[in-house]
């Protein structure tokens, strides 16, 4: 028996699917859709009333293999099977199709089956976020075990490093323990930048992330006054959120700052140029987790890019494609970041590199 879905005079039996992110159809055993959700409709660019008159396999550039499996699903052979499609985009029909991954699963008894359909390129983004975040807990727990057993015992070679001056007959010696001296307090000076994140208390007050980085371009600009433009463009309906503003303007700071040198050769020809950009996103997942409304910022520059042999890796401690930098920018932005249940990702290539920054909103 095929179901229909009411759309007026009350809520219908769906009606909770339009909270999902995910795109999701309610289709009948010969392929019609009954319900598409609000995502769906978004992605497909035609209205609900349009696509539930349709049938899922006009959907798809080959239909053949979801014919094949929707088949086997309402036989009863299988409760529910994967498999890779085109997504035609009727809106924009010389737009490339969109590859997605998609979920038949009989539901309401196999009366009718739920079709899930993911972006695959957003599945991948996900993977790549949560192997990020992974990677960043369990170097930040290393590198603040490994800064506590470095700490002790360079207090020690310092301060024998100093009794032996003192008891050197010849003062020309002495050259050698200022040495010892010197490269034990830079050592000194790198633990406690990688101890920094942990030691000051945070300072949570509401934040308006237009004044950060109005502070930060102002910054970067009194450092880099030739050559360089920095370009706002800003979501001014963004609302204010709790946060430690001074966390937020170093962790800017940090990645802005880095794009400026790297645009050192564009500042010579005066073209050299940054990008702040804040936008509002809906239905974000941040580290397994659903928010409905974050703040995306982006901080764009039109430089060389990343190296690509430490492009996968520019978030660990002590990683720089900079000759004689500390490799420890990035490392702190994006502690910082996370300290505000968020996410900092990039995407570089010759020509633009940008740094997306993604907080929760209130």
């Amino acid at each position: 028996m095929s179901r229909t879905v009411a759309r007026s005079g009350g809520p219908g039996p769906y009606d909770a699917f339009d909270h999902l992110a995910t795109m999701v159809a309610v289709l009948a055993p010969d392929g019609r859709c009954l319900f598409v959700n609000a995502a769906c409709e978004n992605l497909l660019g035609l209205p609900r009333r349009s696509l539930q008159r349709s049938r899922v396999f006009d959907w798809v550039v080959e239909p053949a293999a979801l014919q094949a499996n929707f088949a086997a699903v309402v036989a009863n052979e299988y409760s529910t099977v994967r498999l890779e499609a085109l997504l035609r985009r009727p809106m924009a029909p010389q737009a490339e199709p969109l590859p997605v991954h998609a979920i038949l699963t009989q539901i309401d008894h196999g009366e009718v089956l739920l079709l899930e359909l993911v972006e695959i390129e957003q599945q991948a983004r996900q993977d790549r976020e949560t192997r990020t975040l992974d990677q960043v807990r369990v170097t930040k727990e290393l590198i603040r075990n490994l800064a506590h057993e470095i700490k002790n015992p360079l207090g020690g070679i310092r301060g024998a490093a100093q009794l032996l001056e003192l008891e050197l007959p010849d003062a020309a010696l002495t050259e050698y323990t200022q040495v010892i001296i010197h490269e034990a307090d830079r050592l000194q000076a790198l633990v406690d930048r990688l101890l920094a994140p942990h030691r000051r208390p945070r300072v949570v007050a509401d934040v308006n992330i237009h004044e950060v980085l109005e502070r930060v371009r102002s910054l970067v600009l009194a450092e880099f006054s030739r050559g360089l433009t920095i370009v706002r463009d800003y979501d001014a309906s963004l609302p204010e959120f709790r946060g430690d503003r001074e966390q937020l303007i170093q962790a800017v700071l940090n990645i802005t700052h880095n794009a400026a040198q790297a645009l050192a050769a564009r500042r010579e020809t005066g073209d050299a140029q940054i990008v702040l950009r804040t936008r509002a996103a809906r239905q974000v997942t941040i580290d397994r987790r659903r928010y409905r409304l974050a703040l995306e910022l982006h901080i764009e520059d039109n430089g060389p890019g990343v190296p690509p042999e430490i492009r996968d890796r520019i978030f660990f401690p002590l990683v720089s494609g900079r000759e004689g930098g500390s490799g420890l920018g990035l490392t702190l932005a994006q502690d910082f970041i996370q300290q505000h249940q968020g996410l900092i990702e990039c995407e570089s290539e010759p020509g633009r590199t940008l740094f997306k920054i993604q907080i929760p909103l209130p």
